[in-house]
């Protein structure tokens, strides 16, 4: 248990360190537009509202 906890804990570490370095280093790499950040506002999708369940009569009620 000594063994893991002084060798394979930290490398492991260490490598997941080094791989979320090199994901986040790739967006160098790409074509300006991928680069981006994503956009917020949906474009092309239409709300439209769900039917209700309710019997007429729960409807008309005040």
């Amino acid at each position: 248990m000594a063994i893991f906890r002084q060798y394979i804990a930290p490398l492991l570490a260490v490598l997941v360190f080094f791989f979320a370095l090199v994901a986040v280093s790739a967006r160098i790499f790409l074509p300006s537009d991928m680069a981006a950040p994503a956009p917020v506002e949906e474009v092309g999708v239409s709300y439209q509202p769900t039917p209700s369940n309710l019997p007429p009569a729960a409807h008309n009620e005040s």
